[in-house]
């Protein structure tokens, strides 16, 4: 971890519900990527060309049953990091 690393709470609405998640941006250089503990998955999120973000995950990760890694939920979160950098 380098010094510009900065752990945060994010909190999303999803399904009605409030979850609150563990984040860290993680800054090197001009580039940072956004790493989001979902469930104990974590997923990394990146800006993409337009100021969005997007998820970094991989098939099984959305298919494993023993996670709550929904396509919603990504898209959701995905959302609030951008709101946030606004």
């Amino acid at each position: 971890m380098n010094d510009m690393d900065e752990r945060f709470l994010l909190e999303v609405t999803y399904q009605g519900e409030l979850l609150k998640y563990d984040a860290e941006l993680r800054s090197a250089g001009y580039v940072h990527k956004i790493a989001v503990d979902v469930d104990g998955v974590t997923v990394i999120f990146e800006p993409d060309e337009e100021g969005s973000y997007r998820a970094l995950v991989t098939p099984e990760q959305l298919e494993d049953k023993n996670t709550r890694l929904e396509y919603g939920l990504l898209q959701v979160i995905a959302a609030q990091l951008a709101a946030f950098s606004e």
